[in-house]
């Protein structure tokens, strides 16, 4: 499964989220700040190198 790091544009809130938490976020914004959220604020990583 492909992994993303996650930047929130409107609260500077950094995280990774796989492909079900992604979607997740567009549908529902992030989860820190509530702000909006779209596939552009994803970055896709190699999963090997996500600990």
């Amino acid at each position: 499964m492909e992994t993303y790091e996650f930047t929130c544009p409107d609260c500077g809130g950094r995280f990774v989220a796989d492909e079900p938490t992604l979607e997740a976020m567009v549908t529902n914004g992030c989860p820190l700040c509530g702000g909006s959220v779209t596939t552009d604020d994803f970055v896709g990583v190699d999963d090997e190198a996500v600990c």
